[in-house]
């Protein structure tokens, strides 16, 4: 009953304090970050702890799948070079990036740990791009540049954290096997996402009289697919994100007008709970952690973190710039390159201020094993979760405050 009345809770805060960001103006997620770690100081809120593989499955599928579907599939292609560029290349390129920073900064780090904790801050989460940029009015290619990204990164970042795990545990990192299983884990996931899709289609026209089971089934396929890709190893990040792309084609071709509304009212419903709840939950961890970490060391870790988060937004900024150049020389070079799928300065920027971290960074984090293989305590493991928390909230509240009012600067210029 104590957990039932601490969720009613938790659901209550997260409805009242996003109509009140509505009221004044303010982005939902940062109001609901700040209301969430204030209730997780109140002596009398339980501690509420998350399970990673529960954040996972609950909360990524369908929030994946609502971004794929709802992104238009035409403009995707046409920005897939920078879409593809960041949310591989530059994952990886933060990775060591940060992994660099944090083992000349912070004294005990070895390479390894570096690793792990480049690899847990290295994406950008969708849920945080797409609740703190809507309403803003940002132009439709960079919504298009940020929400691809953001949906494709995840599968990046989670490969690039089993090895640095495996590699904390004293498994030799061997590149050509790296490599291969990077592209058998991305390549699975296209595939699952293909074939569901496909199988989804087929039991929506089986089923095309019946408003409620085509409905029900676009509710349930999501998990589906992220349980089943994982069952085999492959990205279950991708394959939601296929099944949302091929469904989003299918619906525009296919689908009544009359099962197109109560859809979306019903996935709005859905959206809006789960994002709410979300950066409640991220507020919730910090005093959690909080408590696990020597207070004599809190100071410096937050100003570690603090390094970390700018050097994160520094690499961010550097390759978007380098990416608006190089699709530049590139149509001058007469390469296959549309023009559509150039920005300038004030997009890169936006793009680079908008790359916030989130959600997965978080769970990943948590989801740090205790004991590695032999038995022993993974090291550091405490440091690593209040680094990787306090790096969210310095990017979510530092970059999400301040957006709106980059966003309006750039439009003046």
């Amino acid at each position: 009953m104590e957990n039932y009345t601490v969720i009613l809770l938790i659901m209550s805060l997260m409805i009242g304090a996003s109509g009140v960001a509505d009221k004044i103006k303010l982005p939902a997620p940062v109001l609901l970050l700040l209301v969430g770690i204030g209730i997780g100081f109140l002596p009398e809120m339980p501690a509420v702890e998350l399970n990673p593989e529960i954040v996972m499955l609950l909360f990524l599928p369908p929030l994946l799948y609502d971004a794929a579907f709802n992104i238009s599939f035409s403009d995707f292609k046409t920005n897939i070079n920078t879409i593809s560029t960041l949310a591989v290349g530059l994952v990886f390129i933060t990775t060591a990036g940060i992994a660099a920073v944090a083992y000349y900064l912070i004294p005990g780090m070895s390479w390894p740990l570096a690793f792990v904790l480049g690899a847990i801050l290295s994406a950008t989460d969708a849920v945080a791009a797409i609740g703190i940029t809507k309403g803003l009015g940002l132009p439709h290619k960079t919504v298009t540049i940020l929400e691809g990204e953001s949906l494709v990164n995840d599968a990046s970042a989670l490969i690039a954290y089993r090895f640095a795990v495996a590699a904390v545990s004293g498994i030799a990192f061997v590149w050509w096997k790296a490599s291969l299983q990077f592209v058998m884990v991305l390549g699975g996931g296209f595939l699952t996402g293909f074939i569901v899709a496909r199988l989804l289609a087929f039991l929506l026209r089986f089923f095309r009289t019946n408003d409620m089971v085509i409905i029900g089934l676009m509710l349930l396929m999501p998990f589906v697919t992220y349980l089943l890709a994982e069952h085999f190893h492959v990205s279950g990040v991708i394959a939601v994100v296929m099944l949302g792309l091929g469904m989003s084609r299918l619906s525009r071709e296919k689908f009544p007008e009359k099962v197109k509304m109560q859809s979306k009212h019903f996935w709005d419903v859905i959206i809006f709970l789960l994002n709410g709840f979300i950066f409640l939950l991220i507020g919730l961890q910090f005093p959690v952690v909080l408590k696990k970490i020597d207070s004599a060391e809190v100071w410096s870790y937050a100003g570690y973190a603090a390094v970390i988060a700018l050097a994160a937004l520094g690499i961010r900024l550097i390759r978007v710039y380098m990416q608006q150049f190089n699709l530049q020389r590139a149509l001058q070079g007469k390469r296959r390159i549309s023009e559509d799928a150039l920005f300038d300065s004030k997009t890169s920027f936006i793009i680079t201020w908008s790359g916030m971290r989130g959600i997965v960074s978080l769970a990943i984090a948590i989801g740090l094993p205790v004991k590695l293989f032999d038995g022993t305590p993974f090291p550091m493991r405490n440091e690593i979760i209040f680094l990787s928390i306090a790096v969210v909230l310095f990017s979510l509240l530092g970059q999400g405050l301040s957006l709106p009012w980059v966003v309006k600067k750039l439009e003046r210029k």
